[in-house]
C-alpha cells in the first residue's frame, strides 16, 4: 500500500456512508457512547440499499439453545509476575511505564507500517477482544463477498437477544429483528459497535468457529479465537476478571491484532474494494472518543475499533502521523479501577506512541543528514 492510501480509503468511504446510516449515527452517537459494547441497541431505522435481494435461507424466527443449568467450565491461565524487562530505547521504556500492570494487565503492540519499527508490551499475551473482534467478523464476511458468496446489498435480519439468565444455556437465545443490507450492518457493527448487527453478520458467515478458522488459515495468526456470539458474550460477561486471570476464549494477543491490521492495510486479506469498505468504516467510528483519539492533536486521522467488557477496555486501529506515515496500534487495558481510568490509560499510551514514533523519525532524519 503506497503512502496516503489509508487516507484515500477514508475519504472514499464518506460518500458511501451518506447513503447508509450516517444521519442516525450523527444524531445518536454522543448520547449512546456510554452504552456501546455493553448494551444491545439496534440501528434506529432500517436503511434501504439501492438494490434489495432477500436471501432465501434466513434464520429461524427464534433460536432456543439447549439448556445448561450450570456455569460452563472455563480453563484459566494465572497471571504470573515476571522480572521487569530492559528496553532498548527511551521510547519503549516510556510505553512500558504507561503499561505498568500493578493495577491490571495492559498489553500494547504497535508497528510503523512504513519502517517496520515495532513496540510490544505483553504483546504475546492473550487479552479479551470484546468488540475489537468485530473487525475480524466483518473481514470474514467481506472475504465471502470477494469470493462471490455474498453481496453487500443482500438482506439479513438483525439478531436480537431474548432475555435469559447468565449461563442458563450454551448460547444466549435470540430472535430475528429488522432486515438490513449487509453494507448497513457493517456500518453499524464498526462505527457504532452495534451488537445486533454484528451477530447478524456472524450468523451469515456460519458462526464464531468460521471466523476463527478464516483468521487462522488466511492470516496465520494462531492466537486469535472467537468462541461465542456477541449476545452470549455480553450476557455471560463478568465470570472472569481479566486483570488477574487469562481466559483464552474470545481472545487475541496485541501482536496478533496488529498482524491482522497490517494485513488489512496492505491488502493481503481482502480485495481493494472490500478493504475500502472495512477501513472506511473504521475511519467513521464514533465510539471511544476518550481512547486512542483522546489526547492526539486535533485533526489527527484515526481509523479504529473499540471494545468494552467487564473490567477491560481496548482500542485498535491506525493513526496517521503528520509526516504521512501510518501506525498500526492495539491497546488492551484491564483493571485500573474504573472505565474512565482505563480509557485515560489507552489515551496516554496512544499519545506516547504517536510522540515516540515522531521523535524517532526526526532523530533518524537528523542522523541521515550528518
Amino acid at each position: 500500500m503506497t503512502e496516503g492510501l489509508l487516507s484515500r480509503f477514508l475519504a472514499a468511504g464518506a460518500m458511501a456512508a451518506a447513503l447508509l446510516a450516517a444521519p442516525a449515527l450523527a444524531a445518536s452517537g454522543s448520547a449512546l457512547e456510554a452504552e456501546f459494547d455493553t448494551m444491545f441497541g439496534g440501528p434506529k431505522a432500517k436503511v434501504e440499499s439501492p438494490a434489495v435481494n432477500v436471501r432465501r435461507n434466513q434464520l429461524p424466527a427464534s433460536v432456543q439453545p439447549a439448556v445448561v443449568p450450570v456455569r460452563p467450565a472455563v480453563s484459566l491461565v494465572p497471571v504470573i509476575s515476571s522480572p521487569t524487562p530492559s528496553y532498548s530505547s527511551p521510547f519503549e521504556a516510556s510505553i512500558a511505564a504507561l503499561a505498568e500492570g500493578s493495577q491490571g494487565r495492559i498489553g500494547v503492540a504497535a508497528l510503523d507500517l512504513e519502517t517496520g519499527r515495532s513496540v510490544s508490551i505483553l504483546g504475546d499475551q492473550a487479552f479479551p477482544m470484546a468488540s475489537t473482534s468485530k473487525i475480524a467478523i466483518v473481514a470474514t464476511f467481506l472475504s465471502g463477498v470477494d469470493e462471490g458468496r455474498y453481496r453487500l446489498y443482500d438482506q439479513y435480519p438483525l439478531i436480537v437477544p431474548v432475555p435469559s439468565k447468565k449461563f442458563s444455556s450454551t448460547q444466549a437465545p435470540v430472535r430475528q429483528g429488522t432486515m438490513m443490507s449487509a453494507q448497513s450492518l457493517i456500518e453499524a457493527a464498526i462505527t457504532r459497535s452495534d451488537n445486533q448487527a454484528t451477530d447478524a453478520l456472524l450468523a451469515a458467515v456460519g458462526g464464531p468457529s468460521v471466523v476463527t478458522r478464516w483468521v487462522q488459515s488466511r492470516t496465520g495468526i494462531t492466537d486469535f479465537r472467537i468462541d461465542r456470539t456477541i449476545a452470549t458474550l455480553v450476557r455471560d460477561d463478568g465470570a472472569v476478571n481479566p486483570a488477574t486471570a487469562i481466559d483464552k476464549r474470545d481472545s487475541v494477543s496485541p501482536m496478533g491484532m496488529v498482524r491482522l491490521l497490517t494485513g488489512l492495510y496492505r491488502g493481503d486479506w481482502l480485495s481493494p474494494s472490500s478493504t475500502q469498505v472495512l477501513l472506511g468504516a473504521m475511519g467513521r467510528t464514533v465510539t471511544g472518543k476518550h481512547r486512542i483519539r483522546g489526547l492526539l492533536p486535533e485533526g489527527t486521522q484515526v481509523a479504529h475499533k473499540t471494545g468494552t467488557l467487564f473490567n477491560t477496555a481496548s482500542d485498535v486501529g491506525f493513526i496517521k502521523t503528520p509526516d504521512g506515515r501510518d501506525l498500526a496500534v492495539a491497546i488492551y487495558v484491564t483493571g485500573q479501577g474504573s472505565k474512565p481510568a482505563r480509557d485515560a490509560r489507552i489515551a496516554a499510551i496512544a499519545r506516547s506512541l504517536y510522540d515516540g514514533y515522531l521523535a524517532e523519525a526526526a532523530s533518524n532524519r537528523r542522523t541521515a543528514l550528518r
